[in-house]
């Protein structure tokens, strides 16, 4: 499924970073910690902090919390991305999700650290309630805390009650810069994802997502049989997938490809 590549990628992005040393990482921490709690203790909602050096999290529920099954309180997950809320997510919802944080990553990537904070995502996606019916959730996520090496130590996830409740396809994700206002045009950030394939691979898989096979496009972009298959392994090991097909309906959720 589309759902694991993604998640695979995202995994992968943000665990496998060269993290540097923290000064008062623990003191730190402990500052996050409090904010979080703070947060949802007020807003009633859902909030994970992710530590993505230690790859754990930290959950805080409010009473938002129970139309979901999860009980209010806080506790500390194995984990730095939040499975107990993902599983509740509709598939196709959690799978643009995870590509929305992997072009917000690499958007950030090439901002200065000390701004990074002043951007988050935002989107709508569907969640499964107690009654195992679908409601709409607000869902932000945005990275707290950079290192001097510029990877990605902190993230922060919140997730609301929506106020839309109009039913529409996709989650309209966005990334926002938080001190204006402004909406950050997909234009700005969606060549992020090209840098994935080479421009060989990208029109091997153009011409896989319209059907043909390994020897119709050896033929048309002139080459042998054996350089195609080693390109489609070559964009299924990039994109962390099981097959091209994954690979095609990733692709053109991250923009790559054209549907």
């Amino acid at each position: 499924m589309a759902t694991t590549s993604a998640a695979e990628q995202l995994t992968s992005t943000l665990l496998e970073q060269a993290f540097s040393p923290i000064d008062q990482k623990e003191a730190l921490l402990a500052e996050y910690r409090l904010l979080a709690e703070a947060y949802v203790n007020m807003d009633h909602s859902m909030a994970v902090l992710s530590d993505f050096q230690e790859d754990k999290s930290y959950l805080y529920v409010g009473k938002f919390g129970e139309v979901f099954g999860l009980p209010c309180g806080s506790d500390v997950i194995d984990s730095a991305f939040e499975e107990c809320i993902f599983r509740k997510i509709h598939p196709d919802d959690l799978t643009e999700r995870h590509i929305l944080e992997l072009s917000y990553f690499e958007y950030l990537k090439h901002l200065p650290s000390e701004s990074r904070r002043h951007y988050s995502t935002s989107s709508r996606i569907r969640a499964l309630n107690v009654s195992e019916e679908y409601s709409y959730v607000n869902h932000r996520t945005i990275y707290l805390k950079s290192l001097p090496n510029h990877s990605i130590w902190l993230a922060l996830c919140t997730y609301a009650p929506s106020t839309d409740l109009l039913p529409r396809n996709g989650i309209d994700g966005k990334i926002v810069n938080n001190q204006t206002g402004e909406l950050i045009p997909f234009e700005s950030y969606k060549h992020y994802g090209h840098k994935i394939l080479s421009r060989r691979e990208a029109e091997v898989l153009v011409l896989v997502a319209q059907g043909l096979g390994s020897k119709q496009i050896a033929d048309q972009l002139n080459i042998a049989v054996y350089t195609v298959r080693r390109h489609r392994q070559n964009i299924i090991e990039k994109m962390r997938v099981s097959n091209a097909t994954e690979a095609v309906k990733t692709a053109m959720l991250m923009g790559i490809i054209l549907p």
